[in-house]
């Protein structure tokens, strides 16, 4: 039997882009071939150059499509890559939203465009991924075909991201691992943690990852004198994170917009107790004091107090810690979840035959 190929088109060293073309391979014995944009997004005149490389994308798409003939062609964000996949004219064709809406920053300029060529890639696409509920909200709101849409996360694995926390329950350890950028707030957290540190709270912070804010944020903790109670690991492989969660009992994360959060998963899975903001994204999955916090947008004083609280109720945060766990194994497991969208995939390939 021929083995079926996949084009991804994609940022394929994200996590998530991993997840989703590891789950391909190993629950659909799929090949996959992948493409990218090349030109970071940096600075002023890449921005420049990464959209003429974007302008001309179709052309260098097609030209992979002749010469490695896959099956079917697969894209994350519906307002790039997915467009790019429309334009292509590939069938079957499967594209997924990233964030809540992928129209962002939403007082952007360029807003309207966005929206119609998201509308254009809802369109073309045989299969539209919503990693979650939040996700087919917007496309509902946007007149996407729903029946075209398919309502599931990615999951995570398991086996991987293990229930072994081993954090002293006698101190805060936090952990943050969030991409260093201006929409996920770390300024907000480091200012609740200042709070702590204030009223004599000891507590470690681990910020994992990378980003543009990374020396911003660590002249904030130098200026707040908690430089040694704060650990910035800088971007790390995807294999060392299980230890850091499991050595950690608070999991932290303030974003300003959210669609589906991996890491969200990956801290429960591994017995952290989750404090994140207020938002749409995150009211899906977290229920205020019960199974989790949520924070009010830029409240960093709520985020100190709410902390500060649940370090206090050390049963309700077991019993939070324990139920989180068995919600990921039902709901976000990778391994059942992976199979039903590979199952997908070939189903959706043996139909255009």
């Amino acid at each position: 039997m021929k083995k079926r190929k996949i084009l991804f088109l994609g940022e394929s060293y994200r996590a998530d882009a991993i997840t989703w073309i590891n789950g391909l391979r190993e629950f659909g014995d799929f090949e996959i071939i992948s493409w990218e944009l090349e030109t970071p997004n940096h600075s002023f005149l890449n921005r420049i150059l990464r959209t003429l490389e974007f302008v001309f994308a179709p052309i260098t798409i097609r030209k992979i499509i002749r010469q490695q003939k896959p099956d079917m062609i697969i894209a994350e964000r519906t307002t790039s890559y997915g467009f790019l996949a429309a334009l292509s004219g590939m069938q079957p064709s499967a594209i997924a939203q990233q964030g809540r809406t992928d129209l962002w920053p939403e007082d952007a300029i360029t807003i309207p465009l966005k929206k119609m060529i998201q509308n254009y890639a809802f369109k073309k696409a045989t299969l539209i991924h919503a990693w979650g509920s939040v996700m087919a909200e917007h496309m509902k709101n946007s007149k996407a075909d729903m029946s075209k849409v398919l309502v599931l996360p990615k999951g995570i694995d398991l086996n991987r991201f293990e229930n072994k926390n081993n954090s002293d329950s006698n101190k805060i350890q936090a952990i943050v691992t969030r991409s260093l950028l201006p929409e996920y707030r770390h300024d907000v957290i480091l200012k609740a943690f200042d709070i702590l540190h204030q009223r004599g709270i000891d507590f470690s912070l681990t910020i994992v990852g990378d980003g543009i804010r990374l020396e911003h944020l660590k002249d904030l903790a130098t200026k707040m004198q908690i430089e040694n109670k704060v650990i910035f690991t800088g971007r790390i492989p995807n294999t060392e994170l299980p230890k850091l969660l499991q050595e950690s009992n608070f999991y932290i994360s303030m974003p300003i917009t959210e669609g589906v959060s991996a890491s969200l998963f990956e801290a429960m899975a591994c017995g952290c107790y989750p404090i994140v903001s207020d938002i749409p994204g995150n009211q899906n999955w977290i229920r205020h004091r019960e199974n989790g916090q949520l924070i009010t947008v830029d409240d960093f004083e709520m985020l100190a107090n709410e902390i500060l609280w649940a370090f206090e109720n050390k049963t309700i945060l077991e019993n939070a810690v324990s139920n989180n766990r068995k919600f990921i194994e039902k709901q976000v497991n990778y391994k059942t979840n992976m199979k039903i969208i590979a199952d997908k995939y070939h189903e959706l390939i043996d139909s255009k035959k």
